[in-house]
């Protein structure tokens, strides 16, 4: 009797297991692919999987090229700009479980730290000298400067940055491996998402007059009003 209970709860766990695992990363698709028609829906979400495709006679050789990456995108005062790239703005990405992103910071200006809580990221440093890096669970830091043509890949979940250290504008291809990566940036998170002021003063050793200054810079609606 207990054989058999044991037997059943390594079935259980090893099915469980494989579920979990599967369910951690996009859905591997049923089709060739998927050219998803135009959403109008009020509450679609662009990473859903579950969308109707275009009809397979409509489909065209311009559904699988995209040209938005071919220059830099708005600047920020900060100097960084970035494209991102899934099937929001390149149907022909929906369910392949992948997105890009085009960054170009200025010299001096930072990406700053910031993670995926869906993909692992891949970055490919396209043109200049680029401070890059990732912190583990173990908050130690992996980092160094990049040069053209290197890589450096940020694992899932894992805090990551990047920082112009050249004297040109530097351009950065990533990759990554979910249609609907996702992603937090630390700074924001922390100042600009509305958690107790008593909690970040107790967390930071800052003071209110501190905490409010950080608010007013991350937050977006305290950003507005000033």
């Amino acid at each position: 009797m207990e054989a058999n209970t044991l037997f059943h709860l390594r079935v259980l766990l090893l099915v469980c297991f494989r579920v979990c695992f599967t369910l951690g990363s996009d859905p591997d698709p049923i089709q060739d692919f998927c050219i998803q028609k135009p959403i109008t829906f009020p509450h679609y979400h662009h990473f859903s999987t579950n969308l109707p495709c275009k009809n397979y006679s409509e489909v065209t050789t311009e559904d699988f090229v995209f040209s938005g990456l071919k220059t830099a995108g708005n600047f920020t005062e900060a100097g960084l700009a970035t494209v991102p790239v899934s099937p929001t703005n390149f149907p022909g990405l929906n369910t392949l479980g992948m997105s890009f992103v085009r960054a170009d910071l200025k010299p001096g200006a930072i990406n700053p730290p910031h993670y995926h809580p869906r993909a692992t990221e891949v970055a490919h440093v396209v043109k200049g000298r680029v401070y890059s890096g990732f912190v583990d669970s173990n908050n130690k830091v992996y980092a160094k400067e990049m040069e053209e043509g290197e890589m450096m890949v940020y694992p899932k979940g894992l805090v990551h940055f990047q920082m112009n250290v050249g004297d040109v504008t530097a351009t950065i291809l990533g990759g990554l491996n979910s249609q609907s990566p996702g992603i937090q940036k630390i700074p924001s998170v922390v100042f600009g998402s509305g958690i107790n002021e008593e909690l970040l003063m107790k967390a930071f050793g800052l003071s209110l007059k501190e905490i409010g200054t950080l608010k007013r810079r991350f937050d977006p609606v305290m950003s507005n009003e000033h």
